[in-house]
Formats: C-alpha cells, sequence, structure tokens
C-alpha cells in the first residue's frame, strides 16, 4: 500500500497548494464568491461536472448498481438531466442577473421581501449537503488509513475547510478542475473497463445475474419519478449549483458548458450502473451495496491504480463537499445574517476587501460547524432527505414562478415557501422522512399558494418588474439587496 499512500498523500498536498495559490487571487468579493465571472468554457464545464458528480453519485452510484444493476444509474442520470435543464433553458438567465445567492434573485424579481426566509431554507439545504458529503471521508479513509470515523472526518473536513477558506471559488474552482481529471481517469478510463473484464465481460454479467439487472426500469417507476422531482428539479434551484453558473465568463459559456457537464454526468450514471453491476458477479453477498465500490477497489485493482481510484472517490466527495461549504457560507453571511443585523453595504462597497475577510471568517465558522455536526450525526440519509424535501418543496416553486410567470408576486412567493415548507415538514412527520409522499403533495401545496395568493394581490409594482427585466437583459451593473425597489 506504499505506493497508494504515496498518490494519495501528494494528491491531498496538491489540494492545500491549490487553496494557497488561490488566496493569491481571491483580491475582492467577486473574485472570493464567484472566481470572478470570468471561467472559460472548459474550466467552467469541469468544475460543474465536478460538484454535482459527489461521493453519492460515485459510491451510492456504484452501490445502486450492485442492488439494481443499470436501473441504478437513474438518480444520477436525473442529476445530469437536471444539469441539462438547467443550462439550455435557465443558466444564461441566470448569469446575467449579476447576483450572489438564490435569495437575491427572489429579492430583485418580487421587491426585497424573500431573502431571510428563503436563505433558511437554502442555508439547511447547503449545510446538509456538506455534512453528509464531509461523512463520506470516513469511508474511504479507513479503506485507505485503517483510522477511525471520527479521525477521518476530521482530516478530510480540514483539508476542505482549509483550501476553500483561503482562496474561496478560485481555490475551489483549481480543485475542482484537478478533481475532474482524476475523477475521469479513476473511474471512467482505469475502474470500469477493470471492472467488466474481472466480471467476464457483458455476456458473463448477463449469464451470472437476473434479467432485472438489465432493465433500464428495473428500479421502478416511482423511484424514477422521486428522483426527477428531488434531483433533477433540485439541480435548477440548488445555490451550490447557481454559483457555479455565476462564475461563467457569459451567458454563451453558462449555455455550452453546463451541457457539456450535462452529458457528461450521463456516461459517468452509466459508468457507475456498469461498475455496481461488475461488483455483484464478483461479490455477490457484500453486507452493504455502498460497500461495492471500496471492495473491487481494494481487491480487484493493481498497486498504484488503486490508489488512483481511490484518489478520484476522494476527488468525488472533496468537491461536492467544498461546493457546498462556500455556497452555505455564502447564504449565512449574505442573505442572513447581513440582512439581521442590517451589514449590507452600499454598491459602491460591494468590491471592497473587508468582505473577503468576512466571508473568509464564514467559511472557517461554518466549515468547523459541518465537521461537528457530521461527526454527531449517525443518520445522514434521513437529514439529506429533509434538506432535499425542504429545497424542492419550499423554494422551486417561487423560483421558476419568477423566471416564468409576470404575474407572480412577493406575497405569493412567501405564501409558497411557507406553505410548501410546513406542509412538507409535516407530511414527513405523517408519513415518515423516507416516504415520496411530503414532496409530491408539499410541491403541489406550494404551487396552489403560489397561483392563489399571486392572483389575490396586487401584481408586482412595474419598478422592480423594470430592473428585473434590465439585468436579464444583461444592461444593468450588479446590485447589492439594498438597491433592490421594495414591492409596494
Amino acid at each position: 500500500m506504499a505506493v497508494d499512500y504515496t498518490v494519495i498523500v501528494v494528491y491531498l498536498a496538491g489540494m492545500l497548494a491549490m487553496g494557497w495559490w488561490g488566496m493569491r487571487r481571491a483580491k475582492s468579493k467577486s473574485e472570493f464568491l464567484v472566481a470572478g465571472r470570468r471561467l472559460g468554457p472548459a474550466m467552467y464545464s469541469g468544475t460543474m461536472a465536478a460538484i454535482v458528480l459527489g461521493g453519492a453519485s460515485t459510491i451510492g452510484g456504484v452501490g445502486l448498481g450492485y442492488q439494481y444493476g443499470l436501473s441504478g444509474a437513474w438518480m444520477v442520470f436525473t442529476i445530469g438531466l437536471g444539469l441539462l435543464a438547467l443550462s439550455v433553458f435557465f443558466s444564461a438567465r441566470i448569469a446575467r442577473l449579476k447576483v450572489y445567492t438564490v435569495s437575491e434573485m427572489l429579492d430583485l424579481r418580487y421587491g426585497g421581501r424573500a431573502g431571510v426566509i428563503s436563505g433558511l431554507v437554502m442555508w439547511a439545504y447547503t449545510l446538509m449537503l456538506a455534512v453528509t458529503s464531509t461523512i463520506a471521508y470516513a469511508t474511504i479513509f479507513d479503506v485507505l488509513f485503517d483510522v477511525n470515523r471520527t479521525v477521518a472526518i476530521v482530516l478530510g473536513g480540514a483539508i476542505v475547510v482549509a483550501y476553500s477558506t483561503l482562496g474561496g471559488m478560485w481555490s475551489i474552482t483549481l480543485t475542482d478542475m484537478v478533481q475532474f481529471v482524476v475523477k475521469t481517469i479513476g473511474v471512467l478510463l482505469l475502474l470500469l473497463p477493470v471492472a467488466v473484464v474481472k466480471a467476464g465481460g457483458f455476456a458473463e454479467m448477463r449469464a451470472k445475474l437476473p434479467t432485472s439487472y438489465f432493465d433500464p426500469l428495473g428500479v421502478g417507476g416511482e423511484t424514477i419519478f422521486t428522483y426527477v422531482l428531488i434531483y433533477t428539479f433540485g439541480m435548477l434551484i440548488g445555490q451550490d449549483i447557481w454559483q457555479r453558473v455565476f462564475t461563467a465568463r457569459s451567458d454563451r459559456t453558462a449555455r455550452w458548458g453546463g451541457t457539456v457537464a450535462g452529458t457528461y454526468c450521463l456516461a459517468y450514471a452509466l459508468a457507475g450502473a456498469v461498475i455496481g453491476t461488475a461488483a455483484k458477479v464478483l461479490y455477490p453477498d457484500l453486507g452493504s451495496p455502498d460497500d461495492a465500490f471500496a471492495t473491487i477497489v481494494k481487491d480487484e485493482l493493481p498497486v498504484g491504480v488503486r490508489g488512483l481510484v481511490l484518489a478520484a472517490a476522494l476527488a468525488a466527495v472533496m468537491s461536492t463537499s467544498s461546493g457546498a461549504l462556500i455556497a452555505c457560507a455564502t447564504v449565512a453571511n449574505n442573505d442572513i445574517w447581513s440582512r439581521l443585523c442590517g451589514l449590507a453595504k452600499r454598491s459602491g462597497d460591494r468590491e471592497e476587501h473587508d468582505e473577503v475577510a468576512g466571508n473568509r471568517a464564514f467559511i472557517l465558522v461554518m466549515g468547523l460547524a459541518v465537521i461537528g455536526t457530521a461527526i454527531a450525526l449517525n443518520d445522514v440519509v434521513e437529514a439529506l432527505t429533509v434538506a432535499y424535501n425542504l429545497l424542492v418543496g419550499g423554494l422551486l416553486v417561487p423560483i421558476l414562478g419568477g423566471l416564468l410567470w409576470k404575474r407572480g408576486t412577493a406575497q405569493g412567493a412567501l405564501a409558497s415557501v411557507a406553505v410548501g415548507g410546513l406542509s412538507v415538514i409535516g407530511l414527513m412527520a405523517g408519513y415518515g422522512i423516507l416516504a415520496n409522499e411530503p414532496v409530491y403533495y408539499g410541491l403541489l401545496a406550494s404551487l396552489v399558494a403560489y397561483a392563489a395568493v399571486s392572483l389575490a394581490t396586487r401584481p408586482t409594482d412595474e419598478a422592480v418588474l423594470a430592473v428585473w427585466r434590465e439585468r436579464l437583459a444583461g444592461r444593468s451593473p450588479e446590485l447589492s439587496s439594498e438597491t433592490v425597489p421594495a414591492h409596494q
């Protein structure tokens, strides 16, 4: 294992070096939070693919392949579909808004009323996303170094917090590009062909496994529908995803770069399912499907290659963790703390260096909170389900409604967030956290509340809509939340 250890240590040291280099570039709020809004197509595509394909997509995707066969690809496949939909239909408009958070977009569209409430929902989602990604370090470091769970979480979390705090989005962008390359080589070019060959090829896999393993819909229609609601729609509205859209150099970059990243996700989804199916042939009696990835890597790959593929898994986890961490800190600082304490800066003060220091401090504080929560938390699946249900049930309708329906109002948006969020919480208490019904009915309640209250209240003030249209057209400079006209 000495060679494998060397590969991993060099990789982790490289991540810290990227963080230090990124610190030298992050001199303004824009540079620190959205990489100066100047990423080109290649870097944008790589970093977008890196953030959406995390530990759940890699370790979990292989586990679903082990459990269900090729239809296990649907979870990651719906993530790719969501990224494609975002890129083709919405990314250009989102990029032209020149905001930093989803809540700032809601304030801009509706007139400055929804920021704190929507910010709290988005903060809970990004926090739990970062926590679950951080917990995944325990699995990987246990395979690598045989360390206990707490040490693994602290070690992995500390590295991510360090490079994210140092350079913000620039550091995360640079590390994500490295992680994208490592994932591509490790999973697609090395593990996938080795797994298929070791399993005897597709003919042998078909001979040894039930036919359901090769049924595209074997995982079940209701499960696929739920994946679409949670992951496809979640891709459309998550702060961690939008913050990457904000880094694009132009709306064309956001559209085409995101389309390339979404297509890559579809290939990654199929690769994970095939690897899991091959693992089922090789190890039919594993205790847990999620053990399939680590087992096939540990037992079937040669020295050195094994280290690279484990680095690929680590890369997948770190990219999602760092993206969720900076999103969580950005929402906490810009949408909650600044608004509650009245610390929002005037438009002319947005790029001051002290804002970089403030955002850096929030990343550090949120990072420590993420590590502590990850150590204390046991059932991460339930926690992440709560976060996604609140995100989709509470924020999907007012966000997409604001982009697509002129008649939507601030009162309608607030009612939608409140009714959708409370419905999801109540339904989870009644049906169970892991049930499908809470997100189904919560989303429906959110839609009804949005439409009914919007039609029952006065239309959004024309001055607010004028600013919104100017920003959508890319003809208006960046504005702080204080300069958004209030709804009358």
